[in-house]
C-alpha cells in the first residue's frame, strides 16, 4: 500500500478511535445522454452499493438515462444548459453577474420543470451550478424559488446559504483541469479527502458536513475508474465510515 493509501486510512482510523463516523458523499456531474460511461457509472454505483448524486443538465437531458439508474441514484439540478455566460475577464460560469436575479430563477424554474418531469422521484430540488460558480446575490433567492440545497466546491461557511437552503459541498475533484483532464492522481485526490477530514477533526471546518467526491464521468480514464472502484472497496472495509445519500444531507435545515 502507498503513501496516499496509508495516510487516507489513518486519518479513517482517528476519526473512528474518536467513535465519529467518517461521513462521505458522490456527487457526478455533466449528465444528459445515454453514454457507455455514464452507463458505466450507474453500474459502479450499483455493484459497490454506493449512493450517487447525479447532477443532470436540465434542457440537454433524455428520459433515457435515468431507465438503468439503481436505487441509489438521486438527481440534482446541474444548472439549466451549462452555456458560459461569463463576460470577458471572468471565470467561467453559467450565472453572469451580469443577469439579474429574476432572470436566472425564471431559467432554473424552466429548467428544473423539465427536469423533474424526466427524472421524477429522484429529482431533489438542490442545485449543483456548472463550474460550482454562481453569483452570491443568487442564493438568497433560492429558498423562495422551491429549492431546498446548493452544492458547490470548497469548504462551506455555514450549514446554509441562505435562509432555507441547505449547503453541502464537494471537497475531492478526481480530475486534473488544469493538467491534461485526466485522472488527479491517488496522492492529490486522497490528500485533498485527508485535508478536508483533518480540518473538521481539528474544528477548522464544519464537522457535520460530509466529505464529497466529485466526478465527471465523461472525463475519466481507465485510472479514474479504477481509483474509485478501490476508493468504495476499501471505504466499505473500514469502520465507521458512512456513505450518505444526497436525500438525507439536503433535509430541511
Amino acid at each position: 500500500m502507498n503513501t496516499a493509501w496509508q495516510g487516507f486510512l489513518d486519518e479513517l482510523a482517528r476519526w473512528h478511535d474518536a467513535g465519529r463516523a467518517s461521513e462521505f458523499w458522490w456527487r457526478d456531474d455533466d449528465a444528459a445522454r445515454p453514454a457507455r460511461a455514464l452507463e458505466r457509472l450507474l453500474a459502479l454505483s450499483q455493484a459497490s452499493a454506493t449512493p450517487l448524486a447525479l447532477a443532470v443538465v436540465p434542457l440537454l437531458a433524455e428520459k433515457a438515462i435515468f431507465e438503468n439508474a439503481g436505487p441509489l441514484v438521486s438527481v440534482l439540478q446541474h444548472g439549466t444548459d451549462h452555456v458560459n455566460r461569463a463576460g470577458p475577464q471572468e471565470k467561467k460560469t453559467e450565472f453572469s453577474p451580469a443577469e439579474a436575479p429574476a432572470a436566472a430563477l425564471a431559467r432554473l424554474a424552466a429548467a428544473r420543470r423539465q427536469l423533474e418531469a424526466l427524472a421524477g422521484k429522484r429529482f431533489l430540488a438542490v442545485l449543483a451550478p456548472p463550474w460550482n460558480r454562481m453569483p452570491r446575490t443568487l442564493a438568497p433567492h433560492l429558498a423562495a424559488a422551491g429549492y431546498r440545497g446548493l452544492s458547490q466546491f470548497g469548504v462551506r461557511t455555514d450549514a446554509q446559504a441562505a435562509p432555507g437552503l441547505r449547503q453541502v459541498n464537494t471537497h475531492a475533484d478526481i480530475i486534473a483541469w488544469r493538467a491534461g483532464r485526466g485522472f488527479a492522481g491517488e496522492s492529490e485526490v486522497l490528500a485533498a479527502a485527508v485535508r478536508h477530514l483533518g480540518a473538521k477533526r481539528a474544528a477548522q471546518a464544519d464537522a457535520h458536513e460530509a466529505t464529497g467526491w466529485l466526478t465527471h464521468h465523461a472525463m475519466h480514464d481507465e485510472a479514474a475508474w479504477a481509483f474509485l472502484e478501490r476508493l468504495f472497496e476499501t471505504t466499505r472495509q473500514q469502520p465507521g465510515v458512512i456513505w450518505r445519500r444526497a436525500e438525507e444531507l439536503f433535509h430541511a435545515p
